[in-house]
């Protein structure tokens, strides 16, 4: 058991390794419940949500459609990132990152007060990821015929209402798979009959490994309040094509953006025999150094992987300082793995 954002959690529950594979080969679980479950009400809460997010709740036009992104700072700093979850046109559900918990409801709070909206944690839900090729099928069996057919129709980054439990296609592993918000109480007995039904039980090793191979970011690693989304791999989630369309940042953003971000978050992938890992520096010939942000062995591949933080012309072919010795490393695309399969060469 660790320490992670003020909760004791589970590093691993035996072999992390097994853990790992469990997800991309069959099925694991686990305990996200952590994460902050918010929900918004009130009839200006779509114009609240304009003003809060980087990215565009425009594009949430269907009930139970989900979208990612950032609430940013003025200067463009990452506050958080998350996903919200369009319930209805006066309702939205938000999830958040643990270690941000509370200053991010602190800031939501702030603004939301200006539109008249409500702002309710939801301290009386679990939250369970369920997750790999089998996870959705095995959880449908949890479920009622009418709840099963319902979840399993569900679209990747939609969700719906099933009596008490909130049922979600979305993830963290680069697998398929459902996060269920339930019932506190519901939760330990959820787990056993997910447990029963050959359902692996995974820790936090294993979600930094699975989330690392899928190229998705940790926040406090990959980005935080000192960095931007345009140097932090998440330029696809700022919707800046309406001028019109004013939320918190923009101005900061659209400074940046005409004098060009001077950095870029890359994947990187070890030539040479070792482990990259956080805070090692990266050279980059002819443009200085940069840092690594995440990294680690990746079972999947059998070999390691990061992501860096490097200069914005910087190229394929770099070296990174472990421990005093130079590596040869490799500039790729994240992701490297998804649904199973390498996409690394």
């Amino acid at each position: 058991m660790v320490d992670f954002g003020g909760w004791d959690m589970p590093l691993q529950y035996g072999s992390q390794l097994a853990e790992h594979h469990a997800v991309r080969r069959a099925a694991g679980v686990f305990d996200v419940s952590h994460m902050g479950i918010v929900d918004l009400h009130g009839t200006r809460a779509r114009a609240f949500l304009e003003l809060l997010l980087a990215n565009d709740i425009g594009k949430l036009t269907v009930p139970g459609g989900a979208l990612y992104g950032c609430m940013l700072n003025e200067t463009g700093g990452i506050i958080d990132d998350l996903i919200v979850y369009f319930l209805a046109e006066c309702s939205f559900r938000l999830v958040i990152n643990a270690g941000t918990r509370a200053s991010d409801i602190a800031w939501i709070r702030r603004h939301a007060h200006i539109f008249g909206v409500e702002v309710l944690e939801r301290t009386d839900l679990a939250m369970l990821a369920i997750q790999g090729p089998a996870a959705r099928a095995t959880t449908a069996t949890l479920l009622s015929d009418h709840g099963a057919h319902a979840a399993l129709d569900l679209q990747p980054f939609c969700a719906c209402a099933i009596d008490a439990w909130f049922v979600a296609r979305t993830g963290y592993t680069g697998e398929d798979g459902f996060e269920l918000m339930l019932p506190v109480a519901d939760a330990t007995r959820v787990w056993g009959e997910l447990n029963s039904r050959g359902v692996t039980s995974c820790g936090l090793g294993a979600r930094d490994t699975l989330r690392l191979e899928a190229g998705m970011n940790l926040y406090g690693n990959d980005m935080d309040e000192d960095t931007h989304p345009f140097e932090s791999g998440l330029a696809w989630t700022v919707a800046m094509k309406s001028p019109a369309r004013r939320f918190i940042g923009r101005e900061a953003l659209e400074a940046i953006l005409a004098g060009g971000s001077q950095r870029k978050l890359v994947g990187l992938l070890l030539e040479d025999p070792g482990v990259l890992r956080r805070h090692q520096t990266v050279l980059v010939p002819q443009l200085g150094e940069g840092d690594i942000t995440s990294g680690g062995y990746a079972p999947t591949l059998e070999r390691s992987i990061a992501f860096a933080r490097l200069p914005a012309a910087a190229g394929d072919a770099v070296q990174v300082n472990v421990r005093g010795k130079l590596l040869n490393a490799r500039v790729v695309k994240r992701p490297f793995v998804r649904f199973g399969k390498s996409l690394v060469h």
